[in-house]
């Protein structure tokens, strides 16, 4: 019989102890089993407005937005084939030559409350719902740099600032990171999260986008700022990148992170795993990929989920965290797999640290 909450059970992660079971980390949205939630200033609306659904047809809910512009000033598109996430608008990019970045990137303005408002009380009044014993809160920690930079050049432009103007790039990053240290030290401040969060995909599916020395001398510092905060607080951090970025894994322990997701297969989870145990905290190992030609079994979907906590929760260090992903025009059965998988994880995850 577990003697720990789910919070405590999770949060056992990142202060290095030995969780009770494998739980089902959720990025701080509701979902069966998950065990956190993530809290932003409701007078920030979510740090810029969020794109308006578009009207559905007659008698139908609102569609989900297929184009709007976020508080930087970057234009996002989204498809079906996107599951209808927002990707920066192709050949629209906003900066050209990282040199004008002055000239282009302006800080979005502060709504006119945000340093008269009574923090405590919206802080109590945005997490009057979430049950603290029990639930894991999130703090927001800023934004990605890389992820930002490529949102305002593109992909080829981004990646080339990077070698020819890195001067440039880290002063527009840390131009960006000043707006961002008023909002994290408020929600630190008043929203006291358990865990601080942060989310930068700086890797592909094979290989990291840049090297280690850009990596240290570009990105680093500026999670560091960003982080600040927490880290002189004790606070443990999350952070979310994406692909095979095993390499930065050394730096991420520097400046602070004792979760990372989604962690993805690619990556050497079990190397890692050794050489760090549970120092490290390794949330994810799913990639569950569906038959092309098929809907996926049961069973199929059942064992997969088995075999990563065979694989990777034994000893701690561990929590699940993935989903199926598939098109809008297939959600029901993108959502019944999903179930499975959330059903196995409860019942499997719960036993498998007794064996």
């Amino acid at each position: 019989m577990a003697t720990l909450t789910p919070k405590e059970n999770y949060m056992r992660i990142g202060y290095g102890e030995m969780p009770e079971w494998v739980a089902s980390w959720n990025m701080g949205m509701p979902m069966p089993g998950g065990v956190s939630a993530m809290v932003m200033p409701s007078i920030m609306g979510g740090f810029g407005p969020g794109p308006a659904p578009e009207p559905g047809a007659e008698g139908a809910p609102p569609a989900p937005p297929r184009e709007w512009v976020d508080q930087w000033g970057v234009p996002y598109v989204a498809n079906e084939e996107t599951g209808f996430a927002g990707l920066p608008k192709p050949g629209a990019f906003i900066l050209k030559d990282i040199k004008d970045w002055e000239k282009v990137v302006k800080a979005p303005k502060y709504p006119d409350e945000f340093f008269t408002a009574d923090w405590e009380a919206m802080a109590k009044k945005d997490t009057a719902n979430i049950d603290r014993s029990q639930t894991v809160v999130l703090g927001m920690g800023g934004f990605g740099p890389f992820q930002q930079l490529v949102a305002f050049m593109g992909f080829t432009e981004g990646l080339c600032a990077l070698i020819e103007e890195p001067e440039a790039v880290k002063d527009m990053f840390n131009y960006i990171t000043d707006y961002y240290i008023p909002i994290n030290e408020r929600i630190i401040e008043y929203y006291k999260p358990d865990i601080v969060y942060l989310l930068d995909d700086s890797a592909a599916k094979d290989n990291p986008f840049f090297s280690v020395e850009i990596y240290q001398d570009i990105f680093k510092p500026i999670y560091k700022r960003l982080t600040k905060t927490a880290f002189d607080r004790g606070i443990p951090l999350q952070f979310h990148n994406c692909g095979r970025c095993e390499d930065f894994v050394p730096d991420m322990i520097d400046f602070g992170v004792r979760y990372w997701d989604p962690a993805q297969t690619k990556n050497d989870l079990v190397g890692i795993k050794e050489k760090y145990g549970k120092q490290f905290g390794i949330v994810g190992g799913f990639d569950f990929v569906p038959p092309a030609d098929r809907a996926a079994t049961e069973e199929e979907v059942r064992e997969y989920v088995r075999g990563i906590l065979d694989k990777y929760a034994p000893g701690g260090g561990y929590h699940f965290a993935g989903g199926v992903l598939g098109r809008a025009s297939k959600a029901d059965e993108t959502m019944r797999m999903n179930g499975w998988v959330q059903d196995e994880v409860a019942k499997y995850g719960a036993t498998i640290l007794k064996k």
